[in-house]
């Protein structure tokens, strides 16, 4: 992908020495400059080269080998951190809701969260944005500064365990940070009020009264996302499509007239699938399908339909998953519309990203897309979403969160937590009509609805939450929780309120408890 390659070997957070992919020194740039100079420096006169970075304790693990790999489009950012000591401490999930903050370290991991240790990101990146960025910053706040306003914005950002042959646990580089610095960061990252989130959470969960970085944070403002890369071109170098060979699979209940227009859908594009797996559920002992067309109409691809009288999509998606033959596996649903090119549509984008997971907009007919860019993402949609197949023999929906909230997000974090990133694309639309539900459904009584305490929140939620949020984030959330509740609250005195709140949570987490062990 690269022309060329440039490597900033670093220490103290200055430049000791530039070097080639041969590992040998470069003559005539500069050393002993902070290492953001440097950086602008190579960019600003090797336009087309990939530049990586190595603390000098981890220049003989650079796996200078796989950097083609790791960097296989224009707008990738990797680093790699061996320690869970990270720049920014762990208190900024106070204030983090997505997943990217609980990182798995053995598997490409998308992440904003960055480290000046081994990483790597292209001319191309730092040249377009760098009215935007501050050359004057420490290392490991210009990257995580640049990750966190770009990710959004179309820039690929992982942490990448390939970056280093050997993870050497002796030659750790702590480099975190003061709690000033934490403050200054949410300040020019955040909405102005996450600063005082920050400082309660704090003094509520570790009796820590954080004055002075909070008055001295509200001194900075917040910093501008108001920029593109969408003149960097994609166009991925690695190979993830063979055969272009997909199979869909349907989950269905009492949507006879949807589901038609789905395969008539399906039947005129451009790319026929090879099959298509129905799982049509109907929980009625003595009934029979009722998707007649399904052998009296002709179709151009075959039809593998299961009938079940056990009902919840969670089930039948994993029994459509477990009939998937082809290469790659498109999910979707009953109540789908889409144009004739939607699967030729997907094979183009995850050609140019080099992606294996993708997923799709998906908005009602009376929404409007607001976000733009194709980029990673922290949801997951069980319904509008391609994956290539192979993956999928290590994955299966929760039964834990049948009938409830959150198994389409945690099917999504089981890709991620296997090394597959999640991308969605801003320009492939499907429409969910969001149909009147089927009438063959039977209102589901949830495990708790005879408490005389009701769990908040649900418990499928905290179970998410408590399987892939790091303890901060618990806690962060638990607080905004707490704090947007309180005005729909039937409990206006605070105390009273408080109480109640701590009651509703302690059931929240003991029916989570039992979702696990179910």
């Amino acid at each position: 992908m690269y022309r060329g390659m440039i490597i900033i070997v670093h220490k103290h957070n200055k430049t000791t020495r530039c070097l080639n992919e041969h590992k040998k020194t470069i003559a005539g740039i500069a050393v002993g400059n902070l290492v953001v100079k440097t950086l602008k420096s190579i960019a600003e006169n090797h336009p087309n080269d990939l530049i990586v970075w190595c603390h000098e304790n981890y220049l003989e693990d650079l796996n200078v080998a796989a950097l083609s790999d790791i960097f296989h489009h224009k707008r990738i950012l990797s680093s790699y951190n061996p320690s869970n000591d990270n720049f920014l401490p762990e208190q900024i999930g106070y204030v983090e809701r997505s997943f990217f903050l609980k990182i798995k370290k053995d598997v490409t991991y998308p992440t904003w969260i960055m480290s000046s240790n081994v990483g790597g990101v292209y001319a191309a990146v730092i040249n377009t944005l760098k009215t935007a960025l501050n050359f004057k910053a420490n290392f490991d706040y210009f990257l995580n500064s640049l990750a966190k306003r770009a990710m959004v914005e179309g820039l690929f950002c992982y942490s990448e365990p390939n970056l280093l042959v050997a993870h050497n646990d002796i030659a750790m580089v702590k480099s975190n940070t003061s709690t000033y610095t934490l403050f200054k960061f949410v300040k020019q990252h955040y909405k102005w009020v996450w600063v005082f989130f920050l400082f309660t959470a704090y003094a509520i969960f570790e009796k820590k009264f954080k004055v002075l970085p909070l008055v001295k944070s509200l001194c900075y403002r917040q910093l501008s996302v108001n920029f593109s890369l969408q003149d960097i071109p994609i166009r991925s170098t690695k190979e993830v499509i063979t055969t272009k060979a997909v199979d869909v699979i349907i989950p269905t209940i009492g949507r006879k007239q949807y589901l038609y227009n789905v395969l008539k859908d399906l039947s005129n594009q451009t790319i026929t699938p090879k099959n298509v797996i129905i799982v049509e559920q109907n929980p009625k002992a003595d009934a029979v399908s009722e998707l007649d067309y399904i052998n009296t109409t002709q179709w151009p691809f075959n039809i593998k339909h299961i009938f079940t009288h056990k009902t919840g999509v969670c089930n039948a998606r994993n029994i459509a998953l477990a009939e998937v033959k082809s290469e790659w596996t498109l999910l979707g649903d009953d109540d789908n519309r889409f144009s004739n090119t939607l699967i030729e549509d997907l094979f183009y984008s995850l050609e140019q990203l080099g992606a294996s997971v993708g997923t799709t907009v998906y908005l009602q007919p009376n929404e409007t897309q607001t976000y733009l860019k194709t980029a990673q993402t922290s949801i997951f949609g069980a319904g509008n979403s391609i994956v290539k197949s192979n993956i999928l023999k290590d994955v299966a929906f929760n039964m834990a969160y049948e009938f409830n909230y959150g198994e389409d997000n945690d099917f999504g974090m089981q890709l991620r937590q296997l090394g597959h990133d999640v991308i969605y694309f801003a320009n492939i639309k499907i429409t969910h009509l969001k149909a009147p539900i089927g009438g063959y459904r039977t209102k589901v009584v949830q495990l708790w609805a005879s408490d005389d305490v009701q769990p908040k929140p649900s418990p499928t939620i905290q179970l998410l939450h408590r399987t892939y949020f790091t303890k901060q984030q618990q806690l962060g959330y638990k607080l905004l929780l707490g704090l947007r509740s309180y005005k729909n609250s039937t409990f206006k005195n605070p105390i009273h309120y408080i109480a109640n709140f701590k009651k509703q949570w302690a059931r929240s987490l003991y029916w989570c408890h039992q979702l696990q062990s179910k």
